[in-house]
């Protein structure tokens, strides 16, 4: 049984120093960065690092996105109805439906 523990203690020794190793590189900083976000989302870091008017303007520029996706997918569906229609159109006419 004595004979076990040096072995046991370089053992210890030697997965603490690759361990040690691992974590200094890229492994381990990619690691810091993932813990470091796990109580953190991006709406209360941004609040917590910008002022609040930068945060007001922030939303504002956000919501006219908002605004201009939902024109953009209003003209979406209007070609797209137009677009069918000119097909239906073409078949019944005798046509193939290609454009």
């Amino acid at each position: 049984m004595n004979e076990w523990v040096p072995v046991v203690g370089i053992a210890v020794i030697a997965l603490c120093a690759c361990g040690a190793t691992i974590l200094r590189g890229p492994i381990g900083k990619a690691l810091a960065d993932w813990i470091r976000g796990w109580g953190h989302t991006e709406a209360k870091w941004i609040e917590a690092k910008a002022a609040p008017a930068e945060v007001a303007e922030l939303r504002a520029d956000v919501e006219e996105l908002r605004h201009q996706l939902a024109d953009v997918h209003e003209r979406l569906d209007f070609a797209e109805r137009l677009l069918a229609r000119t097909k239906e159109q073409s078949l019944l006419k005798g046509g193939t439906g290609r454009a």
